[in-house]
């Protein structure tokens, strides 16, 4: 399925604002322009009514009325049960009031009563009845109607005055056609439309050509880092968001250029580690096989060894491999912490006593731990292996537990050189070695600080080091602690 660019979504949603903004212009601005009108002008009848309900009392009430009537153009007129006027006021002659005769009066203030004291309606002298005969005012005729008369809201509501008489409040506001102000609006619009499209169009093409081309060239270059190339640089674009996003992929073809180094020369200490035993075994094998004097009890304890060694370096990377993909399981179960350390230190101690070693253990209490006893005393075996490695002349190495009511933190330090502070952050990696020289005293594999990454994490634990070059290093983990 073909996918369409983040450059034509952006002027294609771009696009659809405008068009969705000129239709609501045209909306409100010509099909509804009537209806808003009308609104407005309802809302004005009856705040002004309501203003006048408030003042019903008042010695000015003339005074407001005339205000009222001159500053929002409407008819008003306050008239009682029997037609007598109270106050009026008015600044047209083209009003519905000024012409209604007195039957009309007495129909609006009936319906008036009917519907609860207050009325709202469009009024119109061509939907008016003419006068029965009856009506005095047939034959007394009211003055000549204008000609240029108008539609207008009629607003009528009963209140009381502080007599308690009820009188009625009318209120006239002439309603203007609008459909001079719509045409007027209607061509306006035609070429606002035509102006707003073309711009609409131009700024969008330039908005998205912008917005695209860094994420364009941002995916160029991740197309070269994914082959491989993780000298490539990731150029920003003015904006923000690209900005953070070309600085994380930098980081990560920065740190994909480290791991790709390392892994080759993991790849190149492996092979060596592997090829040395190997060609130690092949040579005195051959040895074995084609020189009769060599079939010696010393020459098999060789061939033992190697195997071992090698042995010992396919485990290590296979136990690597299954802690940081999450093969390997924790079996959880209480044991011994204490006594389990001790016994790892004895037997090395032991080990390593005809060349000079001198392993130490101290601890504050014996205490017991919810934990995983295999992986636990592999990551301090490894710990150890490597404070061997690197200690100094004296080769003395103290292990020291202490605990907390909550944790039990382990020490292995030695007695080297100390590590250098720009190693210091990568020396848990996988593929990292240091180029600080060191002796092997012991069979070891150079994964072993990897190892003992995975286990304490995977308990739930912390792990670090304190080293100052020339100094002892002093490498620990804790464990959060569980008594049984």
């Amino acid at each position: 399925m073909k996918q369409t660019s983040i450059k034509w979504k952006i002027y294609l949603a771009f696009m659809t604002f405008s068009i969705l903004l000129l239709l609501i212009l045209w909306l409100f601005q010509v099909a509804f322009l009537d209806r808003f009108y009308k609104a407005i002008k309802i809302n004005d009848v009856k705040r002004t009514a309501s203003t006048i309900e408030k003042n019903i009392n008042s010695e000015s009430l003339d005074a407001l009325i005339e205000s009222l009537a001159l500053s929002n153009d409407v008819f008003i007129e306050i008239i009682f049960e029997d037609l007598s006027t109270l106050s009026s006021a008015h600044t047209l002659q083209n009003f519905s009031n000024f012409t209604m005769l007195s039957y009309e009066r007495k129909e609006i203030l009936e319906n008036t009563w009917n519907q609860g004291g207050e009325t709202l309606e469009y009024f119109s002298r061509d939907g008016l009845k003419a006068p029965p005969p009856s009506s005095d005012d047939y034959q007394n005729r009211p003055p000549p109607r204008p000609t240029d008369f108008q539609a207008s809201i009629l607003y009528t509501k009963i209140i009381t005055n502080e007599k308690d008489e009820s009188v009625a409040l009318l209120i006239n506001s002439l309603i203007v056609p609008v459909d001079a102000t719509t045409n007027t609006l209607r061509v306006q619009l035609y070429y606002i439309s035509g102006l707003m499209i073309l711009f609409s169009v131009f700024l969008a093409f330039v908005i998205a050509k912008r917005i695209a081309a860094p994420i364009e060239k941002i995916n160029l270059s991740a197309k070269s880092l994914a082959k491989g190339q993780y000298d490539i640089r990731f150029a920003g674009g003015g904006y923000k968001e690209i900005n953070e996003l070309a600085d994380t992929l930098n980081h990560t073809a920065t740190e994909l250029s480290k791991v790709e180094s390392l892994r080759q020369e993991l790849i190149a200490n492996i092979t060596h580690d592997l090829r040395t035993p190997l060609t130690m075994i092949s040579g005195y094998a051959e040895a074995m096989r084609d020189l009769p004097g060599e079939m010696n009890e010393e020459n098999l304890n060789i061939i033992m060894e190697e195997t071992k060694r090698l042995t010992t370096l396919v485990n290590d990377v296979l136990d690597l491999s299954k802690l940081q993909s999450g093969i390997s399981q924790l079996s959880l179960d209480s044991f011994a912490f204490t006594e389990t350390i001790a016994q790892t230190v004895s037997r090395l101690q032991s080990l390593l006593k005809n060349e000079g070693y001198l392993i130490d253990f101290s601890f504050d209490e014996a205490i017991n731990l919810i934990a995983d006893e295999v992986k636990i005393q592999q990551a301090f075996y490894n710990l150890l292996i490597n404070a061997i490695h690197y200690t100094g002349s004296d080769k003395c190495i103290h292990v020291v537990q202490e605990t907390t009511p909550d944790t039990v933190t382990l020490k292995i330090i030695d007695s080297g050189f100390g590590i250098e502070e720009k190693d210091l952050p990568y020396i848990w990696d996988r593929y990292y070695k240091s180029n600080q020289s060191h002796r092997r005293a012991v069979t070891g594999t150079g994964l072993g600080l990897s190892i003992v990454k995975s286990i304490i994490s995977s308990h739930g634990g912390t792990y670090g080091v304190h080293s100052v070059p020339g100094e002892q290093s002093e490498f620990w983990f804790t464990l959060n602690r569980s008594t049984s």
